[in-house]
């Protein structure tokens, strides 16, 4: 027993060392991409869709985590990881041809070129994802899965909040200057992707002798309905999480747009606020990923709902009564601070309950399958709630949107409080 926990701690080690070391890297491109709605708007002059589009292609990619799951199953992960990375971040090499500037006037290829690269970047994440958490649980213990990726999460945040930073003044600076950063992230990506094939896998299945892809397609749909229906604990926390996206996903494009348009904040403040959250998010990541092996699932994903919730409130609030104070470049919304604090409540235990949530729902080989799962109906809701919020947003104003949003999250929140009383879950 001794031997066994021995080499389970030295896998642990060196599955976390590379674990890290991929954060990081990461970080320094969600550092950069934390600004890149702004820069759509600000720098391209884009459209109140556009940045509604822009969102999507974050999250619709996920509709198709299933098929990619299927490529997991029958591909070895390193190799997938590898051809993943070369396909979906050397297009941003392309942005070294862009403009530096846009005066005011028609964008649409340009914008469309813009949308088109990121969707081609975004395809990775329904397979790298998935691939994260099952490397990650065959070579984590359950017992130290959450403390593990929180310390990882905590180091990307560190870094995402220094980028950030230093990316926010230097738009302000030169705003064409994203012709380089976005060619130098393309190169990043690569290595950090490819970092994740250093880590030990237990499931290099070769199934290429099984069924056509098409056909397990099929199957792989009835089994969707089948877990839906027989796993209810599972199934009530993708309700709620469905219940949760939509009004995040309604809401997110439409604060981009309030904070360019109404709040008129520069590049500066923008990196300001998001570091201010990323701040507290660090600090609460630790306890948050303690506490994530001790709760149920289900109870755990209340705590970022109500303070998306909060965030919501406030940032609605702040649109009625918009005093503030300049510091020099940076303008302070007094009720954008407990805004902010809300939202970093949010992004620690967001990032925790999202990415390996479903993983504490089932055994360690159908972990890949649940999160795909998971992220297939991520996508399936991002194929309706940007454009809804945006809508609203147009026909109504700011204000219906965030109401919409708030109803929502009540909604999500009173779903996963009756499921808890009605369901255990089984893992």
């Amino acid at each position: 027993m001794a031997g066994i926990n021995t080499m389970l701690q030295s896998i642990e080690k060196r599955t976390f060392y590379v674990h890290l070391t991929y954060s990081i890297i990461e970080g320094v491109i969600l550092g950069v991409l934390t600004l890149n709605e702004f820069v759509l708007v600000k720098t391209l002059k884009g459209g109140t869709y556009s940045v509604s589009f822009l969102f999507q292609t974050q999250h619709i990619v996920f509709v198709f985590a299933i098929l990619f799951y299927e490529l997991l199953k029958r591909l070895a992960t390193g190799k997938l990881l590898v051809w993943t990375a070369v396909l979906t971040r050397l297009p941003l090499l392309f942005f070294m041809l862009f403009p530096s500037s846009f005066a005011e006037g028609d964008h649409t290829l340009h914008v469309n070129l813009f949308l088109l690269i990121f969707l081609i970047y975004y395809t990775a994440t329904p397979i790298v994802l998935p691939a994260i958490n099952q490397l990650l649980k065959y070579n984590y213990s359950l017992q130290k899965l959450g403390m593990f990726y929180s310390y990882a999460t905590a180091a990307n945040k560190l870094v995402v909040l220094i980028v950030t930073f230093w990316v926010g003044v230097w738009y302000d600076i030169n705003p064409g200057v994203y012709r380089l950063l976005y060619p130098i992230l393309g190169i990043m990506g690569i290595v950090s992707i490819i970092l994740l094939a250093f880590i030990d896998s237990k499931s290099h299945v070769a199934n290429s002798a099984s069924q056509p892809i098409k056909d397990y397609l099929g199957d792989s749909i009835k089994r969707m309905i089948r877990i839906l229906r027989t796993d209810k604990p599972f199934r009530d926390f993708e309700i709620g999480f469905m219940l949760y996206g939509t009004a995040w996903m309604s809401t997110s494009s439409v604060a981009t747009i309030f904070f360019v348009k109404e709040l008129n904040l520069n590049y500066m403040s923008i990196a300001i606020y998001k570091n201010a959250y990323n701040i507290l998010s660090i600090m609460l990541l630790p306890l948050f990923g303690r506490w994530l092996s001790r709760f149920d699932p289900r109870r755990f994903a209340t705590i970022p709902f109500w303070a998306i919730f909060l965030y919501l409130l406030f940032v609605a609030i702040t649109g009625i009564f918009p005093q503030n104070i300049a510091f020099g470049n940076f303008c302070l919304f007094y009720w954008l601070i407990p805004a902010y604090i809300s939202y970093g409540v949010f992004a620690s235990t967001m990032s925790l309950s999202w990415e390996i949530g479903a993983s504490y729902f089932c055994s360690p080989e159908n972990t890949a399958y649940y999160q795909s799962l998971h992220l297939t109906l991520t996508g399936i809701r991002s194929t309706f709630a940007p454009v809804l919020g945006v809508w609203i947003y147009e026909t109504f104003g700011f204000l219906p949107s965030f109401i919409f949003g708030k109803i929502t999250l009540l909604l999500a929140i009173v779903w996963m409080y009756q499921s808890i009383k009605r369901y255990q879950r089984k893992a």
